[in-house]
Formats: C-alpha cells, structure tokens, sequence
C-alpha cells in the first residue's frame, strides 16, 4: 500500500483542483453568422445545402439561415439597417447597391481579396459591377440578363415560328393573338407586364434613353411610360393577357406566375431563375429575348443577377469572408449551387460544372451565349430612392390595369412622382 505523505497528499489535492478548474473552462462556443437572402423553394434548398456542406468542413462556424421573397426583402431589410441588426452576410442587387453604400450598411471588401477571398480568376466585368468609387463592395455570384420564359408545347400547337433572339414587339403581340385563339381563351399569350418597371426600362432604353440619367435623376419621359402602358392595354383589350385580378398581385411567386400554372405561355424574367421556373412549370420551358423596338436600340442588358455583401454589422468579418469565398471557390458547393443564381463569374467554376449541367441549365447558358451580341451596356447603378420609384411603378400602373385613370395622366403622375422621390432622396 502507497504511503500517503503530506507532499503528495498536497500534489493529490493540487492536481485534484487543476483538473477541477481545467473541467470548469468551457468549451470554445462556435462563430456564429447570419447569411440573408431573397429566394424561392429551388434557391432555398441549394442554399441551405450549401450551408450544411459549410459548416461540415468548418466545425467552428456556425451558419444561420435567413430567407424571405423578393417583395418582402428590402422592406426587412430597411428595418434590419435602421435597426443595426442587419444579417452578417446579405444578398445584394445591383439596383440597390450604391443605395446602401451610401448608407454605409456595406463594408468594402478590397483588404480581403487575394488572402482570405480568392477571386482571381473572376471575369473583370462582374468584378468591375460590384464596385462603387473604386472599392469592391459586393461579391457577384452569378451573371444573367432578362428572359421571356415560354412553354415551348404552347407555342408549338399555336404555330408561333419566330426567331425568339431578334424578334419584335409586334411578333410578340401577334404570338399573342396566335395562342389565346389556338387554345380557345384558355392560356393567354402572356402575363400582363404592365407593373413589371424591370421590362419597361428595356422600352426605355430601345427609345435611346436610360431610365436615370447620368446625374442620376429620372431621364424617362411622360411619353416612354404612356407607350409602354399603351401597348399592354391594347393587349387586355384584345383579351390575349392575363387576367387583371392576377395582374394586380405584385411580385408573385415563381410557382403562381402563368407559365407554372399553365394559363399563359409568356411570363418575365431573369435569365438565372430559368432553373426555378422549370421546377415548378408543367411543361418545358425556352427563352426569348425581351421583344426589340424595330429601329430602337438594344433594351437589355447584362448584369450581375446578384452579389453577397459583408454587413456593417458583423461581429467575425473573419469567419464571413471564410463563408463568402466558399460560395465561389469550393467544388463541392458551386456544384451545389450550379447555375441558379446566375452564370459564375469564374471560368474555372463554369468549366467544371459544364459537363453536369441538366437540360434547363444547358438552357441557361446557350441564352446567355445567343444574346451576347444583342444587348447593350451595364446601364450605371439606379440612385437611391430606386426602390420607392419601383414601388411607385406598381402602384400607379395598377390603376391603370384596373381602369381606374387613364394612360397619359398616370403616365404624368409617375413621371412626377419618381422625379420628387429621387430629388427626395439624395
């Protein structure tokens, strides 16, 4: 038997206390950051995905979720920047980045890039759009453009044999007519994109016009916005549109736009939400170009389809960044997130997702490559106060849709108000 000497009785107890004390040392707790994001079922699975693949790899970084539809996003986050609670990481657009520049929501990312953010590789275009007085302040991941998605068997039963790259908007109206008579009134050539300000300042610039000039106030006139709402009352007239009841319902879900549900055969969007539209559309889906004006100049453009930004109110900009470069760096993840949010603005991503890319996204890319010589210039970044003309937009054309005033006065009315909301703004 050990004899028990007071040197070790007092090592025993010394020891005793240490491992107490070491055992009483809490585990170091996880970083925790918030990612926020606009999304719809497709983009909120491979999001999500993307965050369990994340954290997997990085055991000491815990990911929070957060997503909500486009027509709720910006009031959020508004409220989130008032507030100083904004998400660690968000999503951004192109038509409000400057805007929250401004505000000083966004940090810049230039110390970050080449050591913890990885984006050599990058094409300079998408870089150069994430940038606002010649700092990086928003990450691109992914590039589209507008797109006309189309059910390709509607189409095919109307006879509708047009070439949907360089086609018109007469072509347009005539497909119209075409397929609300094929099918008996039952699909309509198109949803009614009267509300739609995205596809009118396409009809802006075919007018040889920006929407905001150079000085970044409105440069639309009362004329662009009177033709525009013109040729879509024409359209209700002739019953070849959408219902006016669905018309009305502003930024509606991918799932309830007429292409999914079947009762129209044309519906507005962007180019990265072709993978989203197929998902939940009966039917297969094409892409047309938003219709030219014959002799107008080229209405769309190419864009980034949507950035990630670092908050100012990140607490671990450290473990954000480590985040953010994954999106667009990491095999594993940009296969995740293949083509959804937009073509990849590195070459490298784009080539090792090319021989896995389905039908849709197949799609996606051969559009992008159609139109290329089509489109015109990154207009500059909408002004602050853009949100609050957009919902101005919706707001005064549903009066319109619903024959409540006529084209030309809310075609003045609009034109007044976004140019006080601007001037307001600044």
């Amino acid at each position: 038997m050990m004899e028990l000497t007071r040197r070790r009785l007092l090592g025993a107890v010394g020891a005793g206390v240490a491992a107490s004390a070491l055992s009483a040392v809490p585990a170091k707790a996880a970083t925790r950051i918030r990612h926020y994001w606009w999304g719809n079922p497709e983009r909120d699975k491979r999001t999500f995905a993307v965050i369990e693949t994340f954290q997997k790899a990085n055991a000491g970084i815990e990911v929070s979720g957060e997503t909500i539809g486009w027509g709720d996003y910006w009031t959020k986050m508004a409220t989130q920047t008032a507030g100083r609670n904004m998400a660690d990481l968000v999503q951004m657009d192109y038509r409000y980045l400057f805007e929250y520049v401004r505000r000083g929501a966004l940090k810049p990312l230039d110390e970050y890039v080449g050591k913890s953010l990885m984006i050599k590789d990058f094409d300079q275009g998408p870089i150069a759009g994430g940038m606002v007085d010649g700092k990086l302040y928003a990450l691109n991941i992914g590039s589209n453009s507008q797109v006309i998605v189309h059910n390709t068997r509607v189409f095919k039963e109307a006879g509708v044999d047009v070439d949907l790259i360089n086609w018109t908007w007469d072509d347009f109206a005539k497909a119209c007519e075409q397929i609300t008579a094929k099918s008996g009134g039952k699909v309509k050539g198109s949803d009614d994109l009267s509300l739609m300000i995205e596809a009118f300042e396409s009809w802006v610039r075919q007018n040889g016009r920006e929407f905001y000039g150079a000085d970044g106030k409105v440069a639309a006139t009362v004329d662009d916005v009177a033709s525009y709402w013109q040729m879509w009352a024409d359209l209700r007239k002739k019953d070849v549109v959408r219902s006016k009841d669905k018309t009305v319902i502003l930024d509606p879900p991918i799932a309830e736009s007429g292409v999914a549900v079947g009762d129209t055969a044309m519906s507005h969007y962007w180019s990265n939400q072709l993978v989203g539209i197929q998902a939940v559309a009966k039917d297969k889906i094409g892409a047309a170009m938003v219709p030219h004006k014959k002799g107008g100049k080229p209405g769309q453009f190419i864009k980034p389809s949507m950035f990630m930004s670092l908050s100012r109110d990140t607490k671990d900009p450290e473990s954000a960044i480590k985040y953010m470069n994954a999106w667009v760096t990491d095999p594993a993840i940009t296969k995740i997130l293949g083509l959804e949010r937009g073509i990849p603005a590195s070459k490298a991503v784009r080539d090792a997702l090319a021989p896995g890319l389905n039908e849709t996204e197949k799609l996606s890319v051969a559009y992008f490559d159609a139109i290329q010589s089509k489109v015109g210039a990154l207009p500059l970044p909408a002004p602050k106060g853009a949100g609050e003309v957009r919902d101005a937009f919706m707001r005064i054309g549903t009066s319109v849709v619903l024959d409540r005033a006529k084209v030309k006065d809310a075609a003045e009315q609009f034109i007044a108000d976004a140019s006080d909301i601007v001037e307001r703004a600044q």
